[in-house]
C-alpha cells in the first residue's frame, strides 16, 4: 500500500514504523506544520490515509481524503458527534472509511466481551456497573473514546441504564452513582498508554473485565491492519467487520 500518515506525533511515528515493517510505503506525512499540503494533489496515488490528529481537525482531514477518493482509517477521538456526517459522505462518494475509538486488537475483543457481559447482567439488577479509564496526562479528551464505546454498548443492553456521566477525580470531582447512569471515572497518570476496566459490583462480589495497553504499538498495528483491510474496498467499516471477515 501507498499510505498517507495524517498526524505525526508519537502515534504517527509508531504507525510509520509498523507500516515499513510490514512492507508498505509511506508516501505522504502531514502534521501541524504542513497542514496546507493535505489536498487532492498530494493525495493522488495514495491508497489509504491513516488519521490520528485532534478533535478539532479530524473531521476536515477525513472530508479532504474522502473527496480525493482516498480510503481513510481514523483513530482520533473526541469528535464523534460528526461521525454520522462523515459516514454519510463516504457512502455518497462511494468511498471507504473506518473509525474506531481504539484499534488495539485486544480492546476490540474486550468490546465484544463487554457487550455479551451486559446482555447476561441485564437480568441481575443487584449489580451496578461503572467504568474506569486511565491514560497519560497529555491525552486531550476525557472520558476516552474507548470508555465511551464501552459505556454506550453496555447501555444498549442494560434496560436499567439510560446514559453515562464522567467524573475526573484530579479536578476535584466526587464520584457519584445513579441508578440509570453509568459512571465513567477518568484518571490521568504519567505516561500510561491506556487501561480500561468495566466493573459490576453487588453487595457480595465484584466482576471486572480489564484491558491494559502496554504500548502504542498495539494501537499502531491494529490501525495498519485496518488499513490493509479496507484497501480496495468500498463502504463504511468498523473493527467488527475485520473480525468477522
Amino acid at each position: 500500500m501507498k499510505v498517507a500518515i495524517i498526524g505525526y506525533g508519537k502515534m504517527g511515528h509508531e504507525i510509520e514504523r509498523v507500516l515499513l515493517q510490514r512492507g508498505h510505503t509511506v508516501a505522504l506525512i502531514i502534521d501541524y506544520n504542513n497542514t496546507e499540503n493535505l489536498n487532492t494533489q498530494s493525495l493522488a496515488g495514495i491508497d489509504v490515509a491513516i488519521e490520528f490528529t485532534t478533535p478539532t481537525t479530524a473531521f476536515d482531514n477525513i472530508m479532504t481524503c474522502l473527496k480525493a477518493g482516498v480510503a481513510v482509517v481514523s483513530g482520533t477521538t473526541g469528535w464523534i458527534e460528526r461521525l454520522p456526517e462523515a459516514q454519510n459522505l463516504c457512502r455518497e462518494l462511494n468511498g471507504a472509511f473506518m473509525y474506531s475509538s481504539n484499534y488495539s486488537l485486544g480492546v476490540n475483543i474486550a468490546f465484544r466481551i463487554n457487550r455479551r457481559l451486559a446482555e447476561l447482567m441485564n437480568a441481575y439488577s443487584v449489580y451496578d456497573v461503572d467504568i474506569e479509564e486511565i491514560h497519560h496526562t497529555q491525552k486531550k479528551d476525557a472520558p476516552s473514546g474507548t470508555a465511551i464505546t464501552l459505556a454506550t454498548d453496555a447501555i444498549a443492553r442494560l434496560e436499567r441504564k439510560e446514559s453515562w456521566h464522567c467524573t475526573e477525580p484530579q479536578k476535584g470531582e466526587q464520584s457519584h452513582h445513579t441508578a440509570d447512569s453509568i459512571e465513567i471515572i477518568s484518571l490521568r497518570e504519567g505516561s500510561v498508554p491506556g487501561t480500561h476496566t468495566v466493573r459490576y459490583e453487588s453487595e457480595d462480589d465484584i466482576l471486572e473485565v480489564k484491558h491494559t495497553l502496554k504500548s502504542r504499538s498495539a494501537l499502531a498495528t491494529g490501525a495498519v491492519v485496518a488499513a490493509e483491510f479496507i484497501c480496495g474496498k468500498k463502504g463504511v467499516f468498523t473493527m467488527d467487520d475485520l473480525f468477522t471477515e
